[in-house]
């Protein structure tokens, strides 16, 4: 049995081959839009657009399962009725 020294892993050519390979990986590339890191600014004085459950269409029987109960007639009437008196309110209450 031979007792040869080796050099530190640190020191191998593998690892100077590995540390020169240094490359983007497209999988971690986000491609620059807006995320946590990289917001968009908003010029001044203008708005921003927050979508909300109201910015589209509901039925009756869509805000009464929201709200969390069964679309019986006399339940869907309630929501309906919520509907028309409240609009957009009825549901941003339910759905914000």
């Amino acid at each position: 049995m031979t007792d040869e020294i080796r050099p530190p892993l640190e020191e191998s050519q593998e690892v100077a081959d590995a540390v020169e390979d240094d490359v983007a990986v497209d999988a971690f590339i986000t491609g620059g839009g807006a995320d946590r890191d990289n917001p968009d600014f908003l010029e001044p004085g203008q708005e921003p657009h927050w979508r909300t459950g109201a910015d589209q269409p509901w039925d009756p029987e869509d805000l009464a399962v929201a709200e969390g109960k069964d679309p019986t007639p006399e339940n869907v009437e309630k929501a309906r009725e919520e509907l028309d008196r409240d609009g957009a309110a009825a549901i941003e209450r339910t759905v914000p």
